[in-house]
Formats: C-alpha cells, structure tokens, sequence
C-alpha cells in the first residue's frame, strides 16, 4: 500500500508531454520537408527553361543564315526544311513545361531573344507565371 503523502501518475504527465512535443517537432521537419520539395520542383522548370533557351539559340547558330532570315523567328511560318523542324521540336519540348510558351523575335538585324514562360502555381501556391528570358547574337 502506498503512503498518502506519495504523488502517482506525474510520470504518465512526463510522457504525454513529450509526445505532444515530439509530435510539434515531427510537423515541422514534415513542413519543411514539403517545401523543399516544392522548391526543388520549381528549380527543375527554370533549368529546363534554360536549356531549352540554349537548345534553340545553338540551332540557330548552326543554321546561321536561315536565322538570320528570321526563319526562326515563333510570329514567322519557317519556309526552310531545318528551321521549321527546329522550331516544331523546340516548341513541343517548350509545352512540356506546365503551360509551356516559347517566343523568339529578332529586335534587330543579329540580336534574337528567346522568352519561356510556364505555370508556376502549383508550387508557388497562386497565379505565378515565371519567365526565362535568353539574349543573343549571331
């Protein structure tokens, strides 16, 4: 028999208090966690943009003077077997990215500029359109 002046039950305390605190912790490392993955992800799109922006300037690199002529131009239909190849493959790899848009316009003679844009809601968490933006000369 236990003496009355003894406490019972602090120790089952003890250990809900602990839970609860361990289960605070554990939320956290999950949130954490959830961002970074996020973040990761809208890492990927913007190096994927980017490569994809270098992928259509080295093309019209090599098919200098087809670009030149502004046959690489997205507001212009491509005449040229190459670039309109070079463009379709372009543009489908470009809509691979959530809401995928390619542009490139020529501002002047040898100047080209390439814009992607994509969707980036998913991972921002509202209306956030990212953008790429490539400039080059030939």
């Amino acid at each position: 028999m236990k003496p009355m002046n003894q406490q019972g039950g602090v120790t089952l305390i003890e250990i809900l208090v602990s839970i609860v605190i361990v289960c605070f912790g554990l939320l956290g490392v999950a949130g954490l966690i959830t961002t970074g993955l996020k973040s990761t992800q809208s890492s990927q799109f913007r190096t994927q943009a980017s490569f994809l922006a270098y992928d259509i300037a080295e093309k019209m690199r090599i098919n200098r003077d087809e670009a030149l002529a502004g046959q690489y131009k997205t507001a212009v239909t491509a005449t040229n077997a190459i670039a309109l190849a070079d463009k379709a493959a372009w543009q489908a790899s470009v809509g691979a990215l959530p809401s995928g848009v390619g542009t490139v316009t020529m501002p002047s003679v040898n100047t080209y500029e390439i814009t992607i844009q994509w969707d980036d809601s998913k991972i921002a968490g509202g209306g956030a359109t990212q953008q790429f933006k490539f400039r080059g000369e030939l």
